[in-house]
């Protein structure tokens, strides 16, 4: 096996971290590595807020669903899906002056752009994962983030067109730590040939029999089966209430149509 498929089949989420800092040099290296991500039209329509103070990691680990080891980790990464600076650049360039000089529509950042650029800086992110992974350095996604939109916006100064789709926690895994990755679906149940394709009950029994297996029939939920407990502990939740608001409430900001 190479050792770049090796090392994303050893990956783990890692939520406790060495007491050890990451040095700029390896912070380097893993920056640049999100910076060599494939982007749309080399535009990098994302920009990366980098995180040591450790008041803001304290609020971060507060804002994001309370997960007191967000403040733990030495390095915390924030990707933003960014239009604000290309916009800048335009109006740099007199984009909107060309387009009444030619009778064309000028248009603002729409649904399309905030697609392109949350996917820019996702897979900037991955990358970044990758890099630091390849020099020793866990890291942790933090998809909460997305909630709480005034309160991020706010601390991070941010427009109306940048708005943030992901966090890293980044770190040295302990010298004591056993690597325990989790399993994933078969690929049959994931990966298709030419077309999608709907599941049968059958399928899904099989696809989820290995946790089914292991779940208490006491569990806390009073679940009768996973597919309840996915959606008690997730799409039911509280927190996932506050990330839809919050989501909703970054569209209308993106769309310039924010109270």
């Amino acid at each position: 096996m190479n050792p770049t498929v090796e090392l994303l089949n050893k990956r783990m989420s890692l939520r406790k971290y060495a007491d050890k800092p990451i040095s700029k040099e390896d912070l380097d290296i893993i920056l640049h590595g999100a910076m060599r991500a494939p982007t749309a039209g080399n535009m990098m329509l994302y920009s990366i807020l980098v995180i040591k103070d450790e008041e803001k990691k304290k609020r971060l680990s507060e804002t994001c669903d309370n997960q007191p080891f967000i403040a733990t980790a030495p390095v915390v990464l924030i990707f933003l899906a960014d239009m604000e600076r290309t916009y800048d650049y335009f109006k740099h360039c007199k984009v909107e002056e060309m387009c009444k000089e030619r009778n064309m529509e000028y248009r603002e950042p729409g649904s399309a752009s905030l697609f392109l650029a949350a996917s820019d800086a996702l897979i900037a992110a991955q990358n970044a994962v990758v890099a630091a992974e390849s020099i020793g350095i866990g890291s942790c996604y933090i998809g909460d983030i997305v909630e709480n939109y005034e309160i991020h916006k706010g601390m991070f100064n941010l427009p109306d067109k940048v708005f943030p789709v992901g966090m890293l926690c980044l770190g040295h895994y302990p010298e004591d730590m056993e690597r325990m990755t989790t399993t994933r679906h078969d690929k049959k149940y994931i990966i298709f040939d030419e077309e999608y394709r709907h599941l049968t009950g059958e399928e899904f029994n099989d696809m989820y029999d290995r946790f089914e297996k292991r779940l208490p029939k006491d569990n806390k939920f009073g679940a009768k089966n996973i597919g309840q407990i996915m959606y008690l502990r997730k799409f039911g939740t509280e927190f996932f209430k506050e990330m839809e608001r919050s989501v909703e409430l970054i569209y209308r900001h993106w769309k310039g149509k924010a109270k």
